[in-house]
């Protein structure tokens, strides 16, 4: 994908820093062209959120090799999910001081270095130990590049590569548990679930090659150089996330125990200690770890809503039908992957195209994604009740999940990004990726602690209602999000 970089006119007095060509920067050589800087980015992108979905598939391969107990397979899992969710405002902020390029490469190169010794590993705690490595180089990395989209392109550049933003974040979904399935399934040269993280490796070491001299050189202000790293606030948001995160992950296999209601409890105290220190900090002048204008700034506030009920109902859509599609009707892990392919589709070709649609339909489109979405779920639903397997009536609902999301997001990301200032951009990528991954985290928690709460026993049948009664849940949070964008907001 090539695109072109529109100009625009100088801006006027007291107006949001308009963006810079990458040429601007790079003396307009020729090697620094936008479409290749989006393929970088984009691919390390793509490879990283591959690996959030691909390790559930290998599971039961890695604890029989490893032997690994209950509580190590679950970190060995989530040990990723919680690091990056803990590090991405601070690999945000990062970004913004010592360069969006300089920062994604050295996340990237962190990650393929972990996604090599996770191959590796020969003993269960090794892999747990890499496995967060390799969540904090996704958490410098990925970041960057919703930062770098916000830099480089304008106008309808932007729109378009905010729609294959989304669609790769969408399809990484799917893509881990195909690709997941097919690696396990060959177990080349006797490596079993090796590959899932050797196949990082290759793909890193190019782009590492490539990305110095594909990617524009950074243009850092001297402000943004001089900025202080705010390390109270980073200790106190990444204690805040931490005992968000680890309570969501573990909780549902550990039986919700005492120690993960307080965990909860305590990361809203700390989330408003947070908050009121940054406060502080910017009203003394100083530099906050997220500028308290961008949280305040107009379309901001419920964009962190929209993304976090988008992405927790896709996150809670996916484990509920895989669980249902492997575990109830004995799907393989490669057959439950291609269900969802037609839902990937739908996904990033509405992402891609949905700034097409007549502009008088723009106000309603998220709104009319989220109602579109809670239909879907529904359907899907009353299609599987009774224990059927996915047949030719599914698929207008799968479709309909992913057109649907795709059209409550992406229109979403693409308008609270066009109207936040240049010198924010950094802030605002932090905030709403790590909103969009909490969300994730959260529809795991909340949808799979539903779904294994009304499974009654074993087959079929019992997993149809299961499912039915969690598709309803899903339903509900889509027609939340619907809501949201309908309230009155001087932001829209």
């Amino acid at each position: 994908m090539t695109s072109t970089v529109h100009p625009r006119p100088a801006a006027a007095p007291g107006a949001p820093a308009l963006d810079r060509s990458p040429a601007d920067g790079a003396a307009g050589d020729r090697r620094h062209r936008p479409g290749r800087l989006l393929a970088i980015v984009l691919t390390g992108q793509f490879m990283a959120l591959l690996d959030v979905f691909i390790v559930n598939v290998g599971a039961p391969a890695i604890r029989t090799d490893l032997h690994a107990s209950g509580a190590g397979l679950q970190l060995i899992i989530a040990g990723y999910t919680i690091s990056y969710a803990v590090l991405l405002i601070t690999g945000a902020r990062l970004g913004a001081r010592i360069g969006h390029r300089r920062a994604f490469l050295a996340g990237l190169a962190v990650f393929t270095a972990s996604s090599l010794a996770c191959g590796l590993a020969t003993g269960t705690g090794q892999l747990i130990g890499f496995r967060f490595v390799q969540g904090a180089g996704s958490a410098l990395m990925l970041p960057q590049v919703l930062s770098l989209i916000q830099r480089t392109y304008t106008g309808p550049s932007r729109a378009r590569a905010l729609g294959v933003y989304s669609a790769v974040l969408a399809s990484g979904a799917a893509a881990g548990q195909v690709v997941g399935g097919v690696l396990v399934s060959a177990d080349l040269f006797g490596t079993g679930w090796r590959p899932m993280f050797l196949v990082n490796v290759p793909i890193g070491v190019l782009l590492l090659a490539v990305g110095p001299r594909m990617m524009p050189r950074d243009d850092i202000s001297t402000a943004e150089r001089a900025r202080a790293l705010d390390l109270p606030g980073m200790l106190l948001l990444a204690a805040a996330v931490t005992l968000f995160t680890v309570p969501l992950v573990l909780g549902q296999d550990q039986g919700w125990p005492l120690w993960g209601w307080l965990g909860l409890g305590l990361s809203a105290v700390l989330a408003g200690a947070f908050a009121g220190y940054e406060r502080r900090l910017a009203a003394r002048g100083g530099a906050p770890l997220i500028t308290p204008r961008v949280v305040r700034a107009p379309g901001v506030p419920s964009a962190m809503v929209s993304a976090v009920l988008a992405m927790s109902a896709n996150a809670g859509f996916l484990l509920m039908l895989t669980l249902h599609l492997q575990s109830g009707l004995g799907y393989s892990a490669l057959r439950t992957g291609l269900t969802f392919v037609p839902c990937a589709a739908a996904f990033g070709l509405v992402g891609l195209n949905w700034q097409r649609l007549p502009q008088r339909w723009q106000p309603v489109m998220v709104p009319g994604g989220f109602v579109l979405a809670a239909v879907s779920f529904a359907g899907l639903g009353v299609a599987l009740r009774h224990g059927a397997g996915v047949g030719p009536v599914c698929y207008p609902a799968l479709l309909g999940v992913g057109a649907g999301l795709s059209l409550a997001y992406s229109p979403m990301l693409t308008r609270t990004l066009a109207t936040v200032r240049k010198e924010d951009a950094a802030d605002a990528s932090g905030v709403l990726v790590t909103s969009a991954q909490l969300g994730m985290l959260m529809g795991v928690a909340a949808f799979g602690a539903l779904f294994l709460g009304r499974l009654a026993g074993p087959g079929a049948a019992a997993s149809a209602e299961a499912m039915w009664v969690t598709s309803l849940a899903l339903s509900g949070a889509a027609l939340a999000g619907a809501a949201v964008r309908l309230l009155p907001s001087r932001s829209r």
